[in-house]
């Protein structure tokens, strides 16, 4: 593979998680110099001491065109390229802060998949709102992108996805490096939900493995919900092609299969017999999907789109089935030709 067309770019990615932090390694291995900022003080001065975010990513060197800085204003400045990888349901409060220190002509990539709790909006459409950048400005990164293999240099592919292929060409040359290769494509509508629906599948594949139901179970839900989200995407005008590619097909299988998947993990917790709250307090980032569940839902219902594993899901978190509820009234569904609804 061919890499390193963000020679000497400065770039800055807002969020120093997991997903956030192997992100800036993704640049930096691509030519950028790197500002990453972080909320908290002590964690930026660890990583910028020992090249480590022991917090998230414990074991990774950082390399030196890296700097960490829990200051927004510095992570910014000067930046051509702002890549944002906060949780989506801080994603608001934390653009109207820095809004004001955004450079004008910087590209504002989300990184995050999730939709907007109340206003079911998609990170790019918080994004525009915010800051009143164009889409001419506006991208967003998807696809089978495990933050631990990321930062361990493993093979990856993912989409660039924005409303110009300009755009998306341009963000492309920033993050090509030998180990992860972007496509791009123009459906930025399929490739957020795509993302931001099967974190939501994960967790009902976790629960059934947490029941201890094997392969059958595993590949029906993903097959049935990549269907569920092929259909909330043609009911908002998404490319179906999109669902087949990395960022539907590739991130649900990689997200659905991997221990490494912080909502797969979630769910498998839940179907063993944690509640809500001890499996988030067992988890030391945000799994998506248990606030995105109910978002999705209200986007859906808003499509008149039928999504019954996620409306499941919801129930689920909300307290009012048992994971083994939750499972026998999926089954108990009438049953329908596979193509309903399409």
């Amino acid at each position: 593979m061919q890499g390193g067309n963000g020679r000497g770019a400065r770039v800055a990615v807002l969020g120093a998680g997991s997903w956030g932090t192997a992100f800036t390694l993704v640049l930096a291995d691509a030519g950028a110099d790197v500002r990453l900022w972080g909320r908290r003080e002590e964690l930026c001065d660890t990583i910028n001491r020992t090249r480590v975010n022991r917090d998230y990513l414990d074991g990774v060197e950082l390399p030196p065109a890296v700097h960490a800085t829990p200051d927004p204003h510095e992570a910014v400045s000067g930046a051509e390229l702002i890549a944002l990888a906060v949780p989506a349901q801080s994603l608001r409060a934390n653009l109207t802060e820095w809004a004001p220190l955004i450079p004008p002509h910087a590209v504002l990539l989300s990184l995050i998949k999730g939709i907007e709790l109340r206003t079911t909006k998609r990170m790019s459409e918080v994004i525009a709102e915010v800051t009143a950048a164009g889409p001419e400005r506006i991208g967003v990164v998807s696809g089978p992108n495990l933050a631990r293999e990321i930062a361990g240099r493993q093979p990856a592919a993912s989409v660039i996805a924005a409303h110009t292929d300009e755009l998306a060409q341009r963000v492309q040359g920033l993050c090509h490096n030998p180990h992860f290769r972007p496509y791009t494509n123009t459906d930025v509508v399929g490739t957020e939900l795509g993302g931001a629906v099967k974190n939501v599948i994960a967790l009902a594949v976790g629960i059934a493995v947490g029941l201890g139901f094997g392969d059958n179970a595993r590949a029906s839900v993903i097959t049935r919900g990549l269907a569920e989200t092929a259909r909330l995407g043609q009911a908002l005008g998404a490319d179906p092609y999109t669902f087949s590619g990395l960022a539907g097909l590739g991130d649900l299988v990689a997200t659905c299969s991997s221990p490494l998947s912080r909502n797969r993990t979630f769910g498998e917790r839940l179907g063993s017999g944690m509640s809500v709250d001890e499996a988030a307090a067992a988890s030391r980032q945000v799994a998506e999907g248990v606030k995105s569940c109910e978002s999705i839902l209200e986007l859906a219902t808003k499509a008149g789109t039928e999504m019954p594993i996620v409306e499941h899901v919801a129930r689920m978190v909300r307290g009012e089935l048992t994971p083994q509820d939750m499972l026998r009234s999926l089954l108990a569904r009438s049953a329908k030709p596979e193509r309903h609804g399409h």
